[in-house]
């Protein structure tokens, strides 16, 4: 394989040979480059005063100016006189009058700027300008290509990642509680012992902006802890007396193990009582219940009234199947004569 010319255009093709074409394009290219330079980046200026002692001597391109002659005079003075040199750029320190810090600052200030001067020494101030400009439109397109893919991320529809991450975040949720319930001993359905008492409240306030159950669903867990607040709302519960019987059975939350575990503990009478009123006043409520039935509008209206409605669901119930086939012929208009 050929030798490729690292400026040549198809330098970056693994099988391109450079030939004669190439070289004399890229011969070109280089002279093309020399003409358009200006004068003073071809070579250093011909008239230009250099002190030797100058730090900056080494560079072809600096000419040395009264700031130049000024340090070099105060190194030479502060080498007399056995002090150490100051770093470039120093300021004044403690000990130091107020008008060699003042000097000392103006100094520094000088000095940066023909630090900066020299970051391009081969450019005029017409190029260091439109340089400039340059990198603040590059500034500026950057901006306006990072707004606008902004932009258009805002704009578009989220997709059906998020419902996957949402999945994701349901299961390794159940993965923790599952976790917090097998060490504490519990199992699924006992996952709101883990709940906080702030925690509760705000699902107590859910349940109560959420509207009324129907179907199946009457049979929650909120209706059901509303049906047992109802219940024990007007029993009247003695303390004193569950105290005291607490106290006298050492055993008085009896677990499996226990030796007394399906001994019968001795009742108060008025208690049974209580007991047996609070079931009989649900045993006559269960009976005054009627579910409330849901209207169907594709039926036929075959009653004036609601009271007419509820007597002739009693005649349907009672004879439908006796008078099926004479609804149907009187219907389909077989049962009249001709």
């Amino acid at each position: 394989m050929g030798k490729s010319e690292p400026e040549c255009v198809n330098s970056s093709n693994p099988a391109h040979e450079c030939n004669d074409y190439c070289l004399n394009k890229i011969a070109e290219a280089k002279r093309r480059l020399l003409e358009e330079q200006p004068d003073s980046w071809k070579g250093p200026p011909e008239d230009r005063t250099v002190h030797p002692d100058c730090i900056n001597a080494s560079n072809p391109y600096h000419g040395c100016s009264e700031y130049c002659f000024k340090k070099i005079a105060d190194a030479n003075a502060a080498a007399e006189r056995g002090e150490p040199e100051k770093p470039a750029g120093g300021s004044g320190k403690s000990g130091v009058a107020p008008e060699q810090a003042d000097g000392d600052d103006h100094s520094g200030q000088q000095e940066d700027a023909a630090t900066a001067d020299d970051g391009y020494p081969q450019m005029t101030e017409k190029q260091k300008k439109l340089f400039e400009l340059q990198l603040k439109m590059n500034e500026a397109r950057k901006a306006n290509q990072q707004a606008m893919v902004a932009e258009k991320k805002s704009m578009e529809p989220r997709g059906e990642s998020r419902g996957i991450s949402k999945e994701k975040w349901l299961e390794d949720r159940k993965k923790k509680i599952g976790k917090l319930l097998d060490s504490n001993g519990l199992d699924m359905s006992k996952s709101y012992m883990l709940d906080t008492q702030d925690m509760a409240e705000a699902k107590y306030k859910k349940w109560e902006k959420e509207p009324a159950p129907h179907g199946w669903d009457v049979f929650n867990q909120k209706t059901l802890y509303d049906a047992y607040k109802k219940r024990t709302k007007n029993i009247e519960v003695d303390m004193d007396a569950y105290n005291r019987a607490k106290e006298t059975d050492p055993e008085f939350y009896r677990e499996a193990s226990s030796l007394q575990y399906g001994k019968v503990s001795r009742v108060a009478e008025p208690n049974i009582d209580r007991m047996v009123n609070e079931l009989k006043e649900r045993d006559e409520k269960r009976k005054a219940f009627s579910r409330r039935r849901k209207f169907n509008e594709d039926k036929d209206v075959d009653s004036i009234n609601d009271r007419n409605e509820h007597f002739n669901k009693k005649i349907e119930r009672a004879f439908g199947k006796y008078t099926l086939e004479i609804k149907n012929n009187l219907e389909r208009g077989t049962a009249l004569p001709d």
